[in-house]
């Protein structure tokens, strides 16, 4: 291989005979050449010994001359002792690697192939891997594999070694690698990840800045995220650099990209996708039944059964079995696949319901007989017994090619004795449950429409005309049909039969969950009646499960959560629970990890109402959830603010909460919990249980905190707030508006957080209640220093100061004296800024908190006060360990703002382009929270940043839309960005 050409691939890599007698060995050169022994390290010598090193192992087991090797180390110019040193260098490593690792021949010398694992190789081969895939159209998988490729680079190749060859393959390996990252880069955009690809484009543009594929790659990213105006700047920016360094245009594809995105391209603004595969439609009658004339979607399932099938061509029979609720379409899919492979199977096809839902299944024997007698076998040859009936229905397909289709079964014990035994013929299987037991079976478990192929199947019964006319009130119905085919079937149907009805009257009727089952049902067909046949073979365990877990509003449940609503021991809810998911009346979202279809939780909850004895039994089982939720949430609460005096002003539970070992394992059960623990607390203050549904959001406060679940836990907190003011329950809406302040604060709206925080400090001072009494202030000092009322939000935050103190609650006073830092700083007291966040720090590490998530809201306060100081490093220190813990805790909006504010650091050491791509990371961690002034913020900063690294026009495009934001929000900062826009408007 030349010194130019790219790494190896592995199939041009030799048999490995040296690393059995000397395992693990590694080696490096995307970095420092180094070599490994297991996890050991291996000295590696001198800079021309690894030049002599990096210059084998570069020939991948080839043999180099000593004067090829000379030249590679020393060049042009070699000392007089070259040879010698040659030799001295490849003893010493002999003795490092092994006697048959280097070996000497010809005069030279080769490290053996196989003789251990080179990171170049290994990149060369998920980079192979990574081509085929993306082939094969698995792009995911295919940015994995990159991804592991670059994460193999250390820095600069071959780093610290001498001589031209080094020289040079160092070169030819950092391009491979910027060539590696463009391709990765392109899958992002393939896959629709453009947001998250800006900032990295953005800090690699200013690192690569005639690089013109980099370019274009943020163009097209900047316009898939909204920002036009940027990414046309950007090609502006680039023609106005390659005219003044390299004297000339844009390539042919940039400018062509420029056209497109002022163009409007809708090709360009979403990524390419492959065109569904045709849909085989093949219609002819048999035993089978009729097709439905309306058949809509589903492509991927016909593809993958109708390939099933074709499999019968070989050497074993074929056997499909789907499996889902009652409704959900598997004997219209099994009879539209059976219908389309007909061709397939010339010698007949077989059909029979084995009415498996229902109180008397059909029995195997039964089915046989008219089978055999639908082949031809006269009623005299066919056997009494089931075995001899069996036999003899394999014997009679022998040597043809059958498809045999089995409706609605029961379990495989009715069905083993119904399958064909010989190659060339199949079997297609429905029902309810999942025959995990049957050997061989190809499982499918069919969901529910996608909501495009509802509304398809909808308009397709209703007619277009009336469709097209109300497609919101169309959207609403299949919506409330769960999307499930029998319910849009049936709604479609009586919506067909009335000329005189709207779409919109059909929506309202369905809009009643109460009725809304009731309305669900057109002749013969009625959903509810599809839901009782199954409810009513359960046993009185699975039936007790089954309602009582239907009560819970969030949209899945864990096993543990529903081992507290079932009063039950783990092992015996997980039991239940299974057999549940194994007859398609619940489904495993995840493992430990449970939910229902939506008609099917209306039918648990009406079979909850009219089974559910004593009634109190409901309420009592809500109460065992809120307690568990609670419970647990405090524990977490207890995790990441320890020494805090919230806990105890908290409601009693009776359930204990789960225990976690680690602050991450609380974590992941916070935000894996959050949508069932905010439906819970909005559950739960309808039913007289505000006081502790009150508590648990202010114990799950991370989740508001974080900004990821904000509209949620706004709406459970006001559920909570009209529940306790209804019933003049002054501790219980204190406590709600408290956490509706500081969810309106996380997402900018700082209007209504100042009206909640000071309606909360008039509940908690009328309840003697202390928690709202310090949080509201401190909450309210915040959001004045944010509307620049300096003095007002001194005044609140001593308020709070006094509060906390008063209650002994020391993290809560270290947060106000943080909070005062910050108000001090905006005041032009940095001397004292600096000092109150010290002493904050102080009280949180005096209270052994370690890295707690209080902590690093100290550090990040400290970090501001440090950079108005010019203590840049210092600032960047402590913003870093903060910024460490946010993105830990799942604050994802303290995680962005910290970004924001490293950035304000680099920008005032003078370092734009890594200011730019920090700006550019908070941008896409704030995507979607924390409203639109702090992103006009991180946007005026980008603009800064992006104007001194000579981008003017991305700069001018970003300090627009921030001014365009704060001109809307009234917001003084507005003028600094006019003062910034003005010497460009007059240039």
């Amino acid at each position: 291989m030349d010194r130019d050409s790219g790494p190896p691939t592995p199939e041009q890599r030799a048999p490995d005979p040296v690393a059995q007698e000397y395992p693990g060995l590694r080696f490096g050169v995307l970095g420092p050449v180094r070599a490994w022994r297991g996890d050991e390290p291996l000295p590696s010598g001198s800079p021309q010994q690894r030049a002599l090193l990096a210059a084998l192992l570069l020939r991948e087991g080839r043999t180099a001359t000593a004067a090829e090797l000379i030249d590679a180390v020393w060049g042009d110019e070699p000392p007089s002792q070259a040879l010698a040193a040659i030799r001295t260098y490849a003893s010493r490593l002999r003795k490092t690697l092994g006697p048959d690792t280097l070996t000497s021949e010809s005069g030279g010398y080769a490290i053996r192939a196989g003789a251990g694992e080179l990171d170049l190789a290994t990149a060369q081969e998920l980079a192979s891997g990574a081509e085929k895939t993306r082939a094969g159209g698995d792009r995911n998988h295919a940015r994995a594999l990159l991804n592991q490729a670059l994460d193999l680079w250390d820095g600069e190749p071959l780093a610290g070694v001498p001589g031209p060859y080094a020289e040079t393959q160092r070169a030819r390996l950092e391009e491979w690698r910027l060539q590696l990252l463009e391709a990765r880069l392109d899958l992002d955009l393939e896959v629709g990840s453009h947001a998250e690809a800006v900032s990295e484009l953005t800090a690699l543009t200013a690192a690569h800045p005639l690089r013109e594929r980099l370019r274009e790659l943020l163009m097209l990213a900047l316009y898939r995220s909204g920002r036009q105006a940027e990414a046309l700047a950007v090609y502006a920016d680039t023609r106005r650099l390659l005219a003044e360094e390299l004297g000339v245009d844009p390539r042919p594809e940039l400018a062509r990209l420029q056209q497109r995105i002022l163009q409007a391209d809708a090709e360009l603004a979403s990524p390419n996708e492959a065109p569904a595969p045709a849909v085989p439609t093949f219609v002819k009658p048999a035993q089978l039944p009729a097709t439905v004339p309306d058949f809509i979607g589903r492509a991927s399932f016909v593809r993958e059964l109708g390939e099933r099938l074709a499999t019968a061509e070989g050497s074993v029979m074929a056997v499909s079995a789907l499996a889902g609720i009652g409704g959900v379409g598997k004997t219209t899919l099994a009879v539209h696949v059976a219908h389309a492979a007909r061709t397939q199977f010339p010698d007949g096809q077989l059909y029979v319901d084995l009415q498996g839902a229902g109180a008397r299944a059909a029995e195997p024997e039964t089915v046989l007989g008219a089978f055999l007698r639908a082949l031809g076998a006269a009623d005299s040859a066919i056997p009494d017994t089931l075995d001899e009936r069996a036999a003899l229905f394999r014997s009679s397909l022998d040597g043809r090619r059958i498809l045999v289709l089995l409706d609605n079964a029961r379990d495989a014990a009715q069905v083993r004795p119904l399958l064909p035994g010989t190659a060339g013929c199949a079997a297609l299987i429905t029902s309810r449950a999942r025959m995990i037991d049957l050997a061989g079976a190809h499982l499918i478990d069919l969901d529910v429409m996608s909501p495009e192929e509802a509304l398809q199947l909808f308009t397709r019964i209703v007619g277009e005309e009336r469709v097209t006319a109300e497609r919101e009130a169309a959207l609403d119905v299949v919506a409330a049909c769960g999307f499930l085919p029998l319910a849009i079937r049936v709604a479609a149907s009586r919506l067909a039969a009335r000329r005189t009805w709207t779409v919109s009257v059909l929506a309202a009727k369905l809009a009643d969950e109460r009725r809304r089952l009731d309305e669900l049902q057109a002749g013969d067909l009625a959903v509810k009646a599809t839901f009782e046949l199954g409810y009513g073979q359960l046993e009185p365990a699975q039936a007790r499960a089954f309602r009582l877990l239907g009560l819970a509003d969030g949209p899945d449940i864990s096993l543990a959560a529903a081992a507290a609503v079932l009063d039950l021991p783990l092992h015996d809810t997980e039991d239940l629970l299974e057999s549940l998911v194994d007859i398609s009346l619940l489904e495993s979202a995840a493992p430990g990890r449970y939910r229902y279809h939506d008609l099917v939780r209306l039918y648990a909850r009406a079979c909850a109402e009219r089974d559910e004895q004593p009634p109190s039994e409901r309420e009592a089982a809500l109460s065992r959830l809120l307690d568990f939720y609670l419970a647990t949430a405090a524990r977490v609460y207890a995790i990441e603010r320890p020494g805090e005096r919230v806990l105890d002003h908290f409601e009693r539970t009776e359930h204990p909460g789960l225990d976690f070992d680690t602050r991450e394992a609380a974590l992941d059960w916070l935000f894996s919990e959050s949508s069932g623990l905010l439906a819970c607390a909005r559950q739960s203050a309808a039913s007289d249980n505000a006081r502790r549904a009150a508590d648990l959001l202010m114990a799950a406060v991370d989740i508001g905190e974080s900004g990821a679940y904000s509209h949620q836990f706004a709406q459970a907190a006001a559920a909570v707030s009209e529940a306790a003011q209804s019933t003049d329950d002054a501790r219980a809406e204190g406590r709600a508006r408290t956490m509706l302040t500081h969810v309106h604060s996380v997402s900018g709206r700082f209007a209504e957080a100042e009206e909640e925080a000071r309606r909360a400090l008039e509940l908690g001072l009328a309840a003697s209640d202390p928690v709202p009494t310090g949080q509201a202030p401190n909450q309210r000092g915040i959001i004045a220093l944010y509307e620049n009322r300096h003095a007002d939000a001194e005044a609140h935050l001593m308020q709070a100061l006094s509060a906390f103190r008063a209650d002994g609650n020391k993290p809560g006073e270290a947060s106000a004296l943080c909070n005062l830092s910050r108000v001090h700083l905006a005041t032009g007291r940095t001397a004292s800024a600096v000092e109150l966040a010290r002493q904050g720090i102080g009280i949180y590490e005096e209270a052994d908190t370690g890295l707690a998530l209080r902590l690093a809201n100290g550090k990040y306060a400290l970090g501001l006060a440090l950079t108005s100081a010019g203590q840049t490093s210092r600032a960047r220190a402590v913003l870093t360990e903060a910024l460490a813990v946010f993105r830990d805790s799942r604050q994802q909006l303290w995680h962005g703002m910290t970004l924001f504010r490293l950035a304000e650091v680099h920008l005032a050491d003078r370092k734009p382009a890594q200011a730019a791509a920090q700006a550019e990371q908070a941008l896409s961690v704030l995507h979607g929270i924390g409203g639109e002034w702090r992103r006009a913020n991180v946007l005026t900063v980008l603009g800064r940043s992006l104007s001194s690294l000579g981008q003017t026009g991305r700069a001018e495009a970003c300090w627009g839309e921030a001014l365009s934001v704060f001109e809307s929000l009234g917001s003084p900062e507005a003028q600094e960005v006019r003062n910034l826009l003005r010497p460009t408007a007059v240039a």
